[in-house]
């Protein structure tokens, strides 16, 4: 059987592909790893692999929600899983654009411009 934690990290894996999992599974060390379970589990077991939501979906959820807190680093990382995760420029555009009308125009702007140098460094823009 499968643990929680082994599924988010499954998850984790596939959505933020293999350069960030192996860049992660490196700086894992007895402090942070007890942290790192936890975010495994709750985030990408318990948060994304419970409900119907695709993971596209849940992508454009994370990275709007990274926006509107303005958690920039973790914000491009998710950018960088939902174009994994098969959202296209356009999606990923009117959700920074819905951050920006409902969050503030400072948290859009950041979204739009984070969107933007991860699109490019795609070549998806």
């Amino acid at each position: 059987m499968t643990s929680h934690v082994e599924k988010g990290r499954a998850i984790q894996q596939k959505t933020l592909g293999d350069d960030y999992w192996d860049r992660r599974t490196a700086s894992t060390n007895d402090f942070n790893r007890a942290f790192r379970d936890m975010t495994d589990e709750m985030c990408f077991n318990r948060a994304w692999a419970d409900g119907p939501l695709e993971p596209k979906y849940c992508s454009l959820l994370v990275t709007s929600l990274l926006a509107c807190m303005g958690r920039v680093p973790e914000l491009k990382t998710h950018l960088a899983g939902a174009v994994n995760n098969g959202c296209s420029a356009d999606e990923i555009r009117q959700a920074m654009t819905i951050v920006g009308a409902y969050a503030g125009i400072p948290a859009g702007v950041e979204g739009i411009r984070s969107a933007e140098g991860v699109l490019k460094e795609r070549g998806l823009i």
